[in-house]
């Protein structure tokens, strides 16, 4: 049954291609992904899918426009052999043209609009579990840092360190940010394409280990189309939630449609925070919880719409505007305290936040003789509020260091010193990009194109202790024991071009190339006040004494900026009509940065260089599709954030990593009723040398030291992404009376991951532990509705995402906190559609 609803520093030398052969690295496996393949009653090469996206997703939907099919259908018990089975057809724009995923030399997974909503995705982090290549360490939603094939050093997030490793596109437009990625609401998504490996020679900075695109669907002036949707769940440890969501497609006239969507979420807690009181040691004053405490208190309310209009002017030209907006509000943290009972907290401050963000994008495509032309811009503002306790730092230094003798009211009274933070982020973004393109039948084809993108970032983060002595907080920032006041500017600028040569109808060359320059800048005030720390940073290091944004003075100012080049070469061979074989080496970036604590020296471009040998072939008549790769990729200088003096981020070119992996992706439509799908990835992701936690003057990392100073040996494991993550789904479509229905069944297992790169804070926060989860779902249907049924977590299995404490592990560490998956959670959905 198919459902209803469409849910100018220079770098070191780098290796070239000949220098590292991959040979060596390759791994024998066998596994499977969600791809949006399944059964169609017609043959691969003739199979469409719906507004671009997966392949017909259920055999139902093929027989309802093929009379003769349905027909069939009926008899499939009696007859199966009758039954054509095989696996439709997947256009993706990997390569910034419509091409089948079977002829793309990359690597890709796919979830399809259907497929998204049979596995129940609504949002990123639930995609994420069925995406083996991709990890997320979260802190709650919009806080999440997204991970590709092992790049990761589990120490980005902070607001004003590293950009991300994975570049993020909402269409055709850029929406990675720092501090978290959007937690964008997934309905009516036409497919969400996931590149592994570098993609920055056509995406640019921050698509170092990989690209995630998230493509709507457009305005069709074909004919009107509706749906909606109704949700109600529970979850077992905590509180009910709904999902109310609908599209309507409207055309105006022959040429003009417009497109409306709408969703209201409400996702329930499963956090308590319970009761409990703490004495601060130097002062003896005991402080509780009482009017914070609450059970299931971090539920989660989304809201949303987006807009978007097409005009086809003439056979050639069509221009879309769009506009998509969302607000979320978060009551509670995510994370449970291990030294309490099982999903509990006892915090003493609000833990809040409201993210609001609107995206404006304009599209433009059309012809230019036999070119295509693509002119895409996007504006992205995004505002962020939040509140959260930050009450163990002060508990923690002051058990251990006496911090508390140092705080004081007016009276000079000691207080209980007991902090939280209230925090502000401004983000707006906007980008621009022209690309041209020669005709994709041509023997030599290619794509140039021009790249512009600016960031801007207001950072406020105000550190609060009620009743904190005037002289102790901040000038003009009252019980402000620290202030963070800083404006962050991003920049980046470049000129890309890619081309293929078909040498034969076997063999293909492949290369692109991007040269760029990116500026970062980095101003403003950061610490505390001439009374708390006369010698310290703050006021006391004011280097400018006007008033800068409300804050005391300036702290410092500065900017660093980077031009340079990266590459990919590609070749293809196809030695039948159902295989091909390819090898890439490639290169990804992320440029370089100011500090935070702007005392210290800037941090350096990290480069991704990655070599790979990949296929993608289909069997047995097209009922089954094996794709995989194996690859090696040499990150160079990678930068790493670690919380150093007074619990602030600072930010410095870490070391050498080396990540070895094999992915591997089939699809098998065993019956016509019955299809399996799946994926597996393993990786080996270490470090290449020693990490010693310090840099040279010009920034190269310090990687000869004594064991006192060593933090991490060379072949230690990175953190966050596991060795092995994979996951198996099987789904049976059958006639239940004159009700179309289904059962699904989806199997996860991610392996034991470590929590940090350093040997001493990973052995004070411990490991995460692997875990599986299983989901269940029934549905059936008649006409234009259908009911699901769902269960996911089935056997409440007590996954975790990331492990924690508040402030730096050698004080906090006693207090560790983990961010699990969600509880068990029943379901139940009706859609229908116009």
């Amino acid at each position: 049954m198919q459902p209803s609803t469409i849910r100018g520093t220079q770098r070191a030398a780098r290796p070239k291609l000949t220098r590292v052969p991959l040979a060596t690295a390759i791994y024998l496996a066998l596994g499977a992904m969600p791809l949006a393949y399944a059964q169609s009653p017609v043959p691969a090469e003739d199979a469409t899918s719906q507004d671009g996206a997966d392949a017909a997703a259920q055999p139902e939907a093929d027989a309802a426009a093929q009379p003769d099919a349905a027909a069939a259908a009926q008899d499939t018990a009696a007859e199966p052999q009758a039954q054509q089975r095989t696996l439709g057809s997947v256009t993706v724009t990997a390569q910034k043209r419509e091409e089948n995923l079977q002829e793309v030399p990359i690597n890709i997974q796919v979830l399809g609009g259907d497929r998204l909503t049979e596995l129940n995705v609504t949002d990123f982090v639930s995609a994420v579990q069925f995406l083996p290549s991709v990890s997320v360490s979260s802190f709650g939603p919009g806080f999440g840092q997204v991970y590709m094939r092992g790049v990761t050093n589990g120490g980005d997030g902070n607001h004003s360190t590293s950009p991300p490793s994975v570049g993020i596109y909402l269409d055709e437009q850029p929406i990675t940010t720092i501090q978290g990625a959007l937690d964008v609401h997934f309905y009516d998504i036409e497919r969400v394409e996931v590149l592994a490996g570098p993609q920055g020679t056509l995406f640019g900075a921050s698509s170092q280990s990989g690209t995630i695109r998230i493509i709507t669907n457009k305005p069709d002036p074909g004919g009107f189309s509706a749906a909606y949707g109704l949700e109600g769940n529970y979850m077992d440890e905590g509180d009910a939630g709904y999902v109310a969501e609908g599209y309507a497609n409207l055309p105006i006239g022959e040429s003009a449609a417009i497109r409306l969507v709408a969703w209201n979420k409400r996702d329930g807690g499963y956090i308590d925070n319970v009761f409990g009181e703490r004495t601060f040691p130097t002062s003896g004053i005991t402080i509780n919880n009482a009017d914070q405490a609450e059970d299931d208190y971090n539920d989660v309310t989304t809201t949303g719409a987006r807009v978007a209009l097409g005009i086809e002017l003439g056979d050639n030209w069509t221009i879309t505007p769009a506009v998509m907006s969302q607000r979320q509000e978060t009551d509670g943290g995510f994370a449970y305290d291990t030294t309490l009972g099982d999903l509990e907290v006892t915090h003493f401050y609000p833990d809040t936040a409201e993210d609001r963000w609107t995206q404006a994008a304009l599209t433009v495509e059309g012809k230019i003789g036999n070119f295509d032309l693509v002119y895409a811009f996007a504006n992205l503002n995004r505002d962020v509020e939040s509140e959260t306790d930050y009450n163990d730092y002060t508990f923690w230094y002051d058990t251990l260091y006496g911090y508390g003798a140092y705080l004081v009211d007016d009276n000079g009274d000691l207080i209980a010193g007991s902090q939280y933070v209230q925090g502000r982020d401004v983000y707006r973004k906007r980008s621009h990009e022209l690309r041209l393109s020669s005709p994709a039948d041509e023997r030599f084809r290619y794509t140039v194109g021009l790249f512009y993108q600016t960031s801007f970032h207001d950072i406020q983060q105000r550190y609060k202790i009620d009743d904190l002595a005037s002289d102790l907080s901040v000038t003009g920032w009252p019980d402000t024991i620290w202030l963070t006041k800083q404006e962050r500017d991003d920049d980046d600028k470049a000129i890309f071009a890619d081309a293929s040569y078909d040498f034969s109808e076997a063999w293909t060359l492949s290369a692109g190339i991007r040269f760029f320059e990116s500026d970062n800048a980095l101003k403003g005030f950061f610490g505390y006040s001439d009374g708390y720390s006369p010698t310290g940073s703050g006021e006391a290091s004011c280097i400018d004494e006007t008033d800068f944004n409300g804050a005391p003075c300036l702290s410092f100012d500065k900017e660093t900026n980077d031009d340079d080049h990266i590459g990919r070469v590609n070749l293809q061979y196809r030695p039948t009509d159902n295989a091909m074989l390819y090898a890439t080496w490639s290169e990804g970036y992320r440029p370089g940065g100011i500090n935070r604590r702007g005392t210290l020296p800037p941090y350096l471009p990290d480069f991704l260089t990655n070599y790979e040998l990949g296929w993608k072939t289909s069997w047995a008549d097209n009922t089954v599709v094996f794709n995989g790769a194996v690859f090696q990729a040499d990150w160079d200088d990678f930068q790493f954030s670690i919380l150093g003096p007074n619990g602030l981020t600072e930010l410095r070119n870490a070391n050498q990593a080396r990540i070895r992996g094999v992915e591997a992706d089939v699809s098998w439509a065993v019956t016509y009723n019955f299809t399996l799908t799946g994926a597996m990835a393993y990786y080996d992701a270490e470090l290449t040398e020693n990490y010693c936690g310090e840099t040279e003057d010009d920034g190269t990392p310090v990687t000869d030291c004594g064991p006192e100073e060593l933090q991490a040996p060379s072949g230690q494991q990175l953190p966050i992404t596991p060795e092995f993550k994979g996951n198996l789904i099987g789904r049976y479509n059958f006639d239940m009376g004159s009700l179309q229905s289904y059962v699904q069944g989806a199997l996860v297992y991610e392996a034991e991951r470590t929590s940090d790169l350093r040997t001493l804070e990973r052995d004070i926060l411990g490991d995460l532990p692997s875990y599986t989860t299983f989901d269940a779902s029934f549905g059936f249907g008649k006409d234009n509705w259908t009911v699901d049924l769902f269960l996911n977590n089935a056997f409440d299995e007590r996954g975790q995402v990331s492990r924690f404490s508040q402030c730096r592990e050698e004080v906090c560490g006693e207090q560790v906190y983990v961010v699990p998956i969600r509880p068990r959670m029943f379901g139940v959905r009706w859609t229908q559609t116009f």
